[in-house]
């Protein structure tokens, strides 16, 4: 044996472990099987793995499956998971098998190996122990629906209630604000800066919703199942009491899936949770471009807002400063939609009772959620929070505009306002300036139909 390893055996023969590690052969076998990424899972998941093996280690001692003395020693040591003491023992990469069977066997190791330190007299068994009542193939599920969900409740709901409550309180402040709307990237009819601010906010409202919506569906936990959905080797009482166990210490309304043979041959649950970070993606994309061009500028483009100046915005140019926090969470989102394409095909390969791309779902849809709320958090903070309007320069556009001859279609009709809009853009006039040079309308009726705060509501002049 070589110093600094020892020799422990399963059911495929003898492997050197590390003398200091707690996990096993079959751990080390997948260490040295999937040298691929260097990316391991990470403390949301662990952490509901060992919270899957505490609670299953004290429902199989009430349910008498259990060695009382055997199950304590492993509710201590899941709990030290939970905690986080032993991350460093997870040391698998994410691409490995399908079903996560080497990260649940790493778990059952670790927590078997520290157990045994805790046990007075006696060992623990990774299998036959930890793992009672179990399979790879309901615990993974699980764990990424555990993981996924309380994510969402303490990460994402948050960031996005924040962004939305900055967003709404802009709308208030900006209302007054009268400013060029846009279309096509071109000039369009007025719109109050408060009303696109407002709009942003509603975005992320419906996006909490979707969110809300989605998450819910990963309540359903499929912890029970065990190897196919059909629930063999564990006692019919396990899965309820186990999961409202974990329900419990989360604070969420977990519970026994609807339907096993769903649960673990399909993963549609997270690739519908995926799917509304998905469109909050999408909604942040928007709402991260339209701030930077509304503050690109200062001198040739739109510069109707000021964003704030956090950081230097180049190596070479003197003073200049970029729109670092868009460009930041629109790579974020660029991310969360690549994720959601990996999930989307991982969550396709549902061959007949089992998922077998669930590693690369967890992973995907945890960093998502994870991405997004630090994002959001961050962009709110750094750049909405902070966000001035430039009323001088949001009225020069406005009065250039030419497109505010469309309120002239009621009075003068569509074709004479469409020769007042081109001469106005080809001139560099006002419309205004345009209709009282060619006479159009008398000088009183000017103000009515060009009175440019009433372009921003729905109504028709008053015959």
């Amino acid at each position: 044996m070589s110093e600094g390893y020892r020799i422990e055996k399963d059911s495929l023969g003898e492997m050197k472990v590390p003398e200091d590690a707690l996990y096993g052969p079959q751990t080390q076998r997948a260490v040295e099987n999937f040298p691929i990424s260097g990316q391991r899972f990470g403390r949301r998941f662990i952490q509901a793995m060992g919270l899957i093996k505490k609670a299953a280690a004290e429902t199989n001692a009430e349910l008498g499956n259990l060695d009382a003395a055997v199950a304590d020693a492993i509710v201590r040591a899941a709990s030290e998971v939970v905690d986080g003491q032993w991350d460093d023992q997870f040391v698998l990469d994410i691409y490995q098998t399908g079903s996560g069977t080497s990260t649940n066997m790493n778990t059952n190791e670790v927590v078997a190996h520290r157990a045994t330190q805790l046990l007075a007299d006696g060992s623990v068994h990774p299998n036959d122990h930890v793992n009672f009542g179990q399979s790879s193939n309901d615990t993974i599920p699980t764990a990424i629906h555990i993981s996924a969900r309380v994510a969402i409740q303490e990460e994402l709901l948050p960031a996005l209630t924040h962004m939305h409550e900055v967003l709404a309180d802009k709308a208030k402040a900006f209302d007054g604000v009268l400013k060029s709307g846009r279309t096509h990237l071109m000039d369009a009819t007025p719109v109050r800066l408060g009303q696109e601010f407002g709009g942003y906010a509603a975005q992320i409202s419906k996006g909490i919703e979707r969110v809300r919506v989605a998450a819910a569906e990963l309540d359903e936990l499929a912890l029970g199942g065990t190897a196919v959905g059909t629930g063999i080797n564990t006692h019919e009482d396990f899965a309820a009491k186990a999961i409202a166990r974990i329900a419990d210490a989360t604070g969420i309304g977990f519970r026994e899936a609807d339907d096993h043979f769903e649960a673990q041959g399909a993963k549609d649950a997270a690739v519908s949770a995926s799917g509304a970070l998905n469109t909050v993606a999408t909604s942040l994309m928007k709402i991260a471009d339209d701030i930077r061009w509304l503050g690109s500028g200062p001198t040739s483009g739109l510069h109707e807002i000021r964003l704030p100046a956090i950081q230097p915005g180049s190596s070479i140019m003197p003073g200049k400063v970029n729109p670092v926090m868009s460009e930041a969470m629109m790579m974020v989102c660029a991310r969360v939609m690549g994720n959601h394409t990996t999930i989307t095909v991982a969550g396709s390969r549902g061959n007949f009772e089992l998922n077998v791309m669930m590693p690369v779902i967890a992973q995907s849809l945890l960093e998502s959620i994870t991405l997004v709320a630090n994002i959001t958090r961050a962009f709110t903070d750094r750049c909405l929070v902070g966000i001035e309007v430039n009323e001088e320069r949001a009225r020069e556009l406005l009065e250039k505009n030419p497109s505010i001859a469309t309120a002239l279609n009621p009075f003068i009709g569509y074709d004479e306002a469409a020769v007042v809009a081109k001469e106005s853009a080809k001139r560099g006039m006002s419309v205004r300036d345009v209709v009282r040079e060619k006479g159009l309308l008398p000088e009183d009726q000017i103000d009515e139909a060009l009175d440019v705060r009433a372009m921003t509501e729905p109504g028709l002049p008053d015959a």
